[in-house]
C-alpha cells in the first residue's frame, strides 16, 4: 500500500470517525432534549396536581370535613342520676343507688336511652336527678330550706304521658331552661306509686318567692299543661311533718 493510498483510508476512517461521533452527539442532544421535554411535563402534570390538591383542600376546608371527632357540647353544671328501690327490710337511705353522673349533651342521652323508661318501673320506685354533690333527700343541707313543685299524675296517665313529661322536667334541669333562677334548682324526682304517679322539681330555699314562682311558671308551661290546670309549691319542712305527703301549697301557678 503506497504512502497516499494509506493516508487517503486513514483520512476517510477518521471523517467516517468524526461523522459516527457528530451523529452520535448529535443524538445525544436529541435525547437530552427529549428526557428535558419529558421532565418538563412531568414537572407541569405535578404542579397541576399539586393545583388540584390545594382547591381541593380549599374546598373541603370551605365546606368542612366528611369526617370530623365528634364534639362535645358541655353543660353548664354536673348531673347525678339516681334510683330508689323500696326494700322494707332495709333502712331509706340504703335504697337510695347513685347509677352516673355525667356533664356533657351526649352523656346525658347516652345515660337516658340506656335506662328503663319510668312508665317501666315498678311501684315504689323512683328516679331522681340532682346537681352533684347534692343527694335527693330532705335531709341534704342544701335541700333543708327549700321545696317542691309538685305535678300529680293520674294512674291512666302513666302509659301515655309520663315519660314525656319527666323527659321534658329533665331537658328542663340540664338545659338551665331557668335562665338566672336556675341556681335555685337543685333536682328533680320521679315517684312511681300504684295509686298514682308524681314528679317534682326541687328547690333550695322556699323563701326566694320569685324565684320559686319564676321557676314554677317556667315549667308549667314547658310540660304543655293547660292554663286550669294547678300546681302547687310545697315546703320540705312542711311535707316532712306530714305522714301522707300531702303538706300545704305555699305557692300554686
Amino acid at each position: 500500500m503506497t504512502g497516499a493510498l494509506a493516508l487517503a483510508i486513514h483520512a476517510q476512517v477518521e471523517n467516517t470517525q468524526r461523522a459516527q461521533e457528530a451523529k452520535e452527539a448529535e443524538g445525544g442532544i436529541q435525547k437530552w432534549k427529549k428526557e428535558k421535554e419529558e421532565k418538563e411535563k412531568e414537572e407541569e402534570e405535578a404542579a397541576a396536581e399539586v393545583w388540584v390538591g390545594e382547591e381541593a383542600l380549599r374546598k373541603a376546608r370551605a365546606e368542612g370535613p366528611v369526617e370530623s371527632k365528634l364534639e362535645l357540647h358541655p353543660l353548664l353544671n354536673r348531673w347525678a342520676l339516681w334510683f330508689f328501690k323500696n326494700d322494707r327490710s332495709r333502712a331509706w337511705q340504703d335504697n337510695l343507688h347513685l347509677v352516673i353522673k355525667f356533664d356533657t349533651v351526649e352523656d346525658f342521652w347516652a345515660m337516658y336511652n340506656n335506662i328503663q323508661l319510668a312508665s317501666k318501673l315498678s311501684s315504689g320506685c323512683d328516679y331522681a336527678l340532682f346537681k352533684d354533690g347534692i343527694e335527693p333527700m330532705w335531709e341534704d343541707s342544701r335541700n333543708r330550706r327549700g321545696g317542691r313543685w309538685l305535678v300529680s299524675l293520674a294512674k291512666q296517665q302513666r302509659h301515655s304521658e309520663l315519660d314525656h313529661l319527666w323527659l321534658e322536667t329533665l331537658l328542663c334541669l340540664i338545659g338551665e331552661s331557668f335562665e338566672e333562677h336556675s341556681r335555685e334548682v337543685c333536682g328533680a324526682v320521679i315517684n312511681i306509686r300504684t295509686k298514682g304517679d308524681k314528679i317534682a322539681v326541687w328547690t333550695r330555699e322556699t323563701e326566694n318567692q320569685e324565684g320559686v314562682l319564676r321557676i314554677g311558671r317556667v315549667y308549667k308551661e314547658r310540660l304543655g299543661l293547660s292554663t286550669k290546670t294547678i300546681i302547687g309549691y310545697q315546703a320540705h319542712a312542711d311535707t316532712a311533718a306530714k305522714s301522707n305527703s300531702l303538706a300545704k301549697n305555699k305557692f300554686v301557678v
